[in-house]
């Protein structure tokens, strides 16, 4: 099933070329909360299980119509992978790998959606894509094992991890607003019993950067789960970002930025450069 929000935080399933209105009833309330209908949903069947879902009589959208949403726009984490694929790390001359670093923190208000720009911050730091599997935690998890780990999950989607080429830690130079486009929307677990399988694709500007398959990551999905879960607690609607292959490049004024995973999605996203400001002019910068 491929779940979707759309037109101003309506909850869709996808059903061919239709999105089918089912927000009361997966949500129960036709006003969710600020975290999103589908995270709301999420939490639900954490709680209380599946909810059967009947389609008839239910308001459809042609897909092609909707304005699609960031699927979560509010996570409660998102958990990003340094360095989780050896291609990557040969190509930024990088010596540890996730193995060493261990993860870090996205701000959730870095979250965007299908359509909507990715905002350049500097004129003279490059930027960069990094497109990424995404694992959408279904169930409380702390200190899972990896045998078990993927039954925490609710469902996959595509991320974009955009970057700053900056001094400052990981989290700074990734949590700018905008730089965590999601989507176009979740498709569960049962659609993917696999992750590790996955072919990814990432176009800037209609030329190929980034093409490799899932298979090559360094900590697969289940064994990220399993050591992030012994670091900190992920909850429902927790957001996992895999990890980067090779491929990453600058971003500039108008590019086009489309991330393709097999059997999850496409997810398009602008690039804007206007309000970009010299690096040096940043608040809070001291003269050495």
């Amino acid at each position: 099933m491929r779940l979707a929000l759309f037109n101003m935080g309506r909850l869709g399933i996808v059903d061919g070329d239709d999105l089918v209105d089912v927000t009361e009833q997966l949500t129960g309330t036709d006003t969710p909360s600020a975290a999103g209908a589908l995270h709301q949903h999420i939490e639900t069947v954490a709680r209380d299980g599946a909810v059967q879902v009947d389609l008839t009589g239910c308001a459809r959208v042609p897909l092609d119509e909707a304005a699609l949403e960031a699927p979560l726009p509010r996570p409660g984490k998102v958990v990003g992978a340094p360095v989780n694929y050896l291609d990557h790390k040969a190509e930024m001359a990088y010596t540890t790998s996730v193995a060493d670093l261990g993860v870090f923190l996205k701000a959730n208000s870095s979250v965007i959606g299908p359509g909507q720009d990715i905002v350049l911050p500097y004129t003279d730091k490059r930027t960069d894509q990094e497109g990424e599997l995404g694992v959408v935690i279904g169930r409380t998890a702390s200190h899972v094992d990896a045998k078990d780990a993927l039954d925490h999950v609710f469902g996959y989607t595509c991320v974009l991890d955009i970057t700053v080429r900056s001094g400052e830690d990981r989290s700074t130079r990734k949590s700018f607003d905008t730089f965590t486009p999601i989507g176009p929307w979740i498709v569960t677990a049962d659609e993917i019993p696999d992750p590790d399988s996955l072919d990814l694709r990432c176009d800037v500007g209609g030329t190929t950067r980034q093409r490799t398959n899932t298979a090559d990551l360094i900590f697969g999905v289940a064994e990220l789960i399993a050591y992030t879960s012994s670091v900190m607690t992920l909850h429902p609607g927790d957001v996992i970002a895999t990890g980067t292959p090779a491929g990453v490049g600058p971003l500039s004024h108008g590019d086009r930025v489309v991330l393709e995973i097999d059997r999850v999605g496409r997810l398009e996203v602008g690039v804007d450069g206007s309000r970009a400001t010299p690096y040096e002019q940043r608040p809070g910068r001291r003269d050495r």
